[in-house]
């Protein structure tokens, strides 16, 4: 079977060297097997998402000397897809609205406690035996909510699986470390978990290849690959990239930009090295 890596960058912002040593790790995972090295574009957040920070992927890439396949996927162009795996897990009874505001789901957390997973406090279940016609009559209303998948449910429906990880081995998966997670919402019809997860599928993706940080979610992703009857790749989680201050690595934290690096003299070459350098802290 034919290797296929993907690098899937949300344009929400500049590419940096984290992303640099991501995009590199997938593309060597493929060229070690001889396969293919895709690209993908994660663009569900349609308030946070740019058409010049998917131009600016582009030229980065370019510049670090990568090339792809076309056509690129696209998130924001699948979004019946994902529409389409929201209903049949809905019409399987694996999710549930959830109306709980944010400084609600703290009052409740603050108030009984909540179980802890990788991400912090779960959510502690407040909108999980609500009577099935108040839901109804809520979403009705209009009220805002989310879907959240029932894992207690979804995990008696999928049994004992599993999942391989080129570091770890063979690892069960355990979904309920995150809890019942957020799979849509009443006007976006997916998240991370359920777009990747149906995206690998439909790419064909056999290696997935992405940070430690995001190895929690692989439990899920697992699930929902039983639940849906999609193909179950293997994985590797690689190491994340920190700064000379110990924090990892992102746009949030402002770390320099790829462009920003290329724009201050240096070279490709030295651009992958200090991302190679940077992983071996």
């Amino acid at each position: 079977m034919t290797q296929v890596t993907r690098f899937a960058p949300s344009p929400t912002g500049r590419l940096h060297l984290g992303h640099a040593y991501a995009a590199m790790f997938a593309r060597q995972e493929a060229r070690a097997a001889k396969g293919r090295f895709l690209l993908r574009i994660e663009d569900i957040d349609a308030l946070r998402c740019k058409p010049e920070f998917e131009a600016g992927i582009t030229e980065d890439l370019q510049w670090l000397g990568f090339t792809w396949e076309t056509p690129v996927r696209r998130q924001s162009e699948h979004l019946a897809e994902y529409e389409e795996a929201i209903d049949r897990l809905s019409r399987a009874g694996f999710l549930y609205p959830c109306f709980c505001t944010r400084a609600e789901i703290r009052a409740e957390i603050a108030r009984a406690g909540a179980a802890h997973g990788p991400d912090g406090p779960l959510y502690p279940g407040l909108c999980r035996a609500l009577d099935p016609g108040e839901r109804t009559a809520r979403q009705a209303a209009g009220e805002p909510y989310a879907l959240r998948l029932d894992v207690a449910k979804a995990n008696a429906a999928a049994g004992e699986i599993f999942f391989r990880d080129h570091r770890q081995g063979r690892i069960r998966a355990t979904p309920e470390i995150l809890g019942d997670v957020v799979l849509a919402r009443k006007d976006v019809p997916t998240s991370y978990h359920l777009a990747a997860t149906l995206d690998d599928h439909a790419q064909g993706v056999t290696l997935v290849t992405r940070g430690a940080d995001l190895f929690a979610a692989t439990h899920v992703h697992r699930l929902l690959q039983a639940l849906l009857g999609l193909k179950t790749p293997e994985y590797h989680h690689h190491k994340l990239i920190f700064g000379s201050d110990g924090q990892k690595l992102s746009k949030t934290a402002q770390a320099p930009s790829l462009k920003s690096l290329r724009e201050a003299g240096h070279s490709a070459e030295e651009v992958r090295l200090m991302a190679i350098a940077a992983a071996t802290r």
